[in-house]
């Protein structure tokens, strides 16, 4: 086995935890965070959400089937660096095309593994999230405190211009594209807002009979509705959602016109837009195997979950919204439809890949909705997202 150099993470607490170092050899900061998840590390890590957040993986082994070219959900890594208790420097499996210590490399992320990731995992839960500081080249544990305690914190950063797409592009068969795709021009079209964006999300839309056109963060809503839209995504992403008053102002415009469907940060932007406020988690939910109650037929879904604030029931609006998921862990707030227009929000990932697959229906019944004010039902493909 490669010998790895020392590498530490230290905590704006004052705690630290030294280990091995992985990936590149750099520095990093931001908020520290667990995901339970026991596969799809490759899927989390490239997903824009952990923009701005160091990434503890709860399960012990990680990188055991390495990685490849198709389970990506953007195009680079975005969470800031990784956590794990032990790295497979020896990765088997038949996809695989390298493994995880060169994709951290190449694409100038650090990882540290080696150190006891129960015991991290313990403290955030106990403590709460906390900034922190990792480092492939440094073991100074007084200088790499202080830099964490200078950092960012979570509350009050807007970070989804820092994911979001530079201009708009059409997604098709094969992925993202410049030109309408030809097999999808009769379809009806549904335009995405990008503050960060899975890739899966715009499969699964285009798997329910959309055409899927994906516009930037910043994109005003008169522009938007200019396209004629017969509905409107508003996309997952980083950060806190009380900043993003250009996005706010945008899902308030579109929500009066035309069906919106929205994911995670975009659930919380339907919460503002209608005058809710939202809160921030004290360790957040993170993994693929959160229970969710549909509380209108007692069902259970297993779930994969990524945020750390959430809105707050309280302050919706009375009777406005018909308030329909619930947290089996927590209670909190998981999914609520509108009662009177064609507006669906959950907090929890549908589209999540490699899974579970529970809450798939929420996009079939997004598409119901926009079939319904078109007068007439979407078809959904033959085979559609990822499995």
């Amino acid at each position: 086995m490669t010998r790895r150099p020392a590498a530490m993470l230290a905590l704006e607490d004052g705690r630290v935890f030294r280990g091995e170092g992985f990936g590149a050899a750099t520095e990093t900061t931001g908020e520290v965070v667990f995901n339970t998840a026991m596969t799809g590390y490759q899927e989390v890590m490239s997903d824009p959400s952990y923009c701005g957040q160091i990434l503890t993986f709860t399960y012990p082994l990680i990188g055991n089937y390495g990685v490849n070219d198709e389970d990506w959900e953007s195009s680079a890594l975005r969470a800031q660096g990784m956590v794990v208790r032990d790295l497979c420097e020896v990765p088997s499996n038949w996809r695989s095309t390298g493994t995880l210590h060169d994709l951290l490399a190449s694409r100038g992320v650090p990882g540290i593994s080696g150190l006891d990731t129960r015991a991290l995992t313990r403290h955030l839960r106990d403590q709460g999230t906390m900034r922190g500081c990792l480092s492939t080249i440094s073991t100074n544990a007084g200088e790499l405190i202080e830099k964490a305690r200078k950092s960012p914190k979570m509350e009050g950063l807007a970070l989804a211009d820092l994911v979001t797409c530079v201009e708009p592009y059409w997604w098709g068969e094969d992925g993202m594209t410049e030109t309408e795709p030809v097999a999808d021009r009769a379809k009806p079209l549904v335009v995405a807002f990008d503050f960060g964006i899975k890739w899966n999300i715009l499969r699964l839309l285009r798997a329910e009979g959309f055409k899927v056109r994906v516009v930037p963060a910043r994109t005003p809503a008169a522009e938007v509705l200019a396209m004629k839209p017969d509905g409107v995504f508003l996309s997952n992403g980083p950060g806190d959602p009380e900043p993003l008053d250009f996005a706010i102002r945008a899902t308030r415009e579109v929500c009066a016109k035309v069906p919106v469907f929205g994911i995670c940060l975009g659930h919380q932007l339907i919460g503002l837009a209608f005058g809710a406020k939202t809160l921030k988690l004290k360790f957040g939910h993170r993994g693929a195997n959160h229970p969710v109650i549909d509380r209108r037929n007692g069902v259970v879904e297993v779930t994969s979950q990524n945020h750390g604030f959430m809105v707050d029931a309280a302050t919706l609006p009375d009777g406005e919204f018909e308030l329909t998921h619930f947290s089996g862990n927590d209670g909190t707030l998981e999914g609520m439809v509108h009662r009177s227009l064609p507006i669906f929000s959950c907090q929890y990932h549908p589209e999540s890949a490699p899974g579970p697959h529970d809450s798939r229906p929420w996009f079939r019944a997004f598409a119901d909705a926009v079939g319904k004010r078109r007068g007439k039902k979407l078809q959904p493909l033959a085979v559609g997202g990822k499995a």
